[in-house]
């Protein structure tokens, strides 16, 4: 008998729920007899004993479906050594219902603090195997990570219905990608949608010249420009204010996101007329795309191979197109992030695409 956990914790994605099939359908067909715990939102249903028995029913026709069928919560890895409201130890009471259930492993999906927790709990003794979800693709240690795929096919989609109203109009179109930290789903979607400008948080702009590569574009007779800009985009200026100074000026913010401010600067300084979308929460939702179910049943069938080979203790990553068991301890708490210098920004700029810097 094999009695598993599971859970999805963090932001949801679209292949969350293709993933978790492929975790089950793995063991069902080489486990004689198998239990599959899932856990209501996160590790708020570990910490609170908030599960349910599933049975192969949950797991069918689940393939094509976003979001997730456990819910999902963000629990801060900062604050799980910290008491709830009523003194819960949160660490404690996670493993006690860890070992209340008999689990032989928790499957846990989610991204960057999701990982730190769950390496957390491996040295706290538990069996755990991490799956990479986020669309930021920002995990350390692995070539991709589901949902980044289904993310860039809805920001694409964003920006290729901005091409024809940008071009009708002749404005300046500011497109707002998601990525605090990191500027993977912008570039992307900016390169695959024919952005002119693209304006990632790893190399800070310079709105002199963002405005310049608009008025190259003019002077060629283009009667528009779009820009991709992700949500964590910042000013050559605003990267070097310290953190307390940074976070000083955002107590006094006067815009929605930097994508208003970078549209306010360019009205003031060139009189051209800007509009701003936000695609948001959109990039997160709906049908994953057949990329990303085939990365997620091949993900999904390489955790259920390390559970049954009772090899504990790591994410299941994808490197160079094959799936590889990377070691929690190497990779928890790391942030894969866009080199400036790396050779698709190269190419990027070869057919002229500004980055603004």
């Amino acid at each position: 008998m094999k009695r598993i956990g599971m859970l999805t914790s963090g932001g949801d994605c679209q292949a969350l729920n293709a993933a978790m099939r492929g975790v089950v359908k793995g063991l069902s067909h080489n486990v004689d007899e198998l239990e599959i715990y899932g856990f209501y939102n996160g590790y708020k249903g570990l910490i609170y004993g908030d599960y349910r028995l599933l049975t192969s029913k949950d797991f069918s026709g689940i393939l094509t479906k976003g979001g997730t069928i456990l819910g999902s919560s963000r629990q801060p890895f900062k604050l799980m050594r910290v008491p709830d409201e009523n003194g819960l130890d949160k660490v404690e009471a996670m493993k006690q219902t860890y070992h209340k259930l008999k689990l032989d492993c928790l499957v846990i999906l989610g991204g960057n603090g999701t990982q730190k927790t769950a390496n957390l709990l491996r040295e706290e003794g538990l069996n755990v195997i991490h799956l990479p979800k986020t669309i930021d693709n920002d995990i350390y240690g692995t070539d991709i990570t589901f949902g980044f795929y289904s993310a860039i096919n809805v920001a694409c989609a964003a920006i290729d219905c901005i091409h024809t109203t940008a071009a009708s109009h002749n404005r300046v179109f500011i497109v707002e990608v998601m990525g605090h930290k990191v500027g993977w789903l912008t570039l992307y979607a900016g390169v695959a949608s024919g952005a002119d400008i693209i304006l990632l948080p790893e190399i800070p702009y310079d709105i002199d010249k963002v405005i310049k590569a608009i008025d190259k574009r003019t002077r060629d007779g283009k009667g528009f420009t779009i820009l991709a800009v992700a949500e964590g985009a910042i000013s050559k200026e605003d990267a070097a204010l310290s953190k307390k100074e940074y976070k000083e000026k955002l107590k006094n913010y006067k815009y929605p996101s930097v994508s208003y401010e970078i549209a306010d600067q360019i009205e003031k300084r060139s009189g051209t007329e800007v509009r701003v979308t936000v695609p948001g929460h959109t990039q997160r939702g709906g049908t994953p795309c057949p990329y990303d179910r085939a990365l997620c049943t091949r993900l999904g069938a390489a955790a259920a191979q390390a559970i049954i080979d009772e090899d504990y203790g790591y994410m299941i990553a994808m490197i160079n197109d094959k799936t590889k068991r990377v070691p929690l301890k190497d990779v928890a708490g790391k942030l894969k992030t866009v080199d400036p210098d790396c050779q698709m920004i190269k190419e990027a700029k070869t057919i002229g695409i500004s980055f603004g810097d």
